[in-house]
């Protein structure tokens, strides 16, 4: 069983990581696109 304070850090630790995926999946997406469109031109 775990404790409060082990909660408390594993949803600081989930929030971090969602809070760093909602900027890097648009910056891979932009990214992805211009490597597209140098390949096709």
């Amino acid at each position: 069983m775990e404790s409060a304070n082990d909660r408390k850090a594993h949803e600081k630790t989930y929030g971090s990581f969602i809070a760093m995926l909602k900027w890097t999946i648009p910056l891979l997406a932009v990214i992805t696109a211009v490597v597209v469109v140098l390949i096709s031109s």
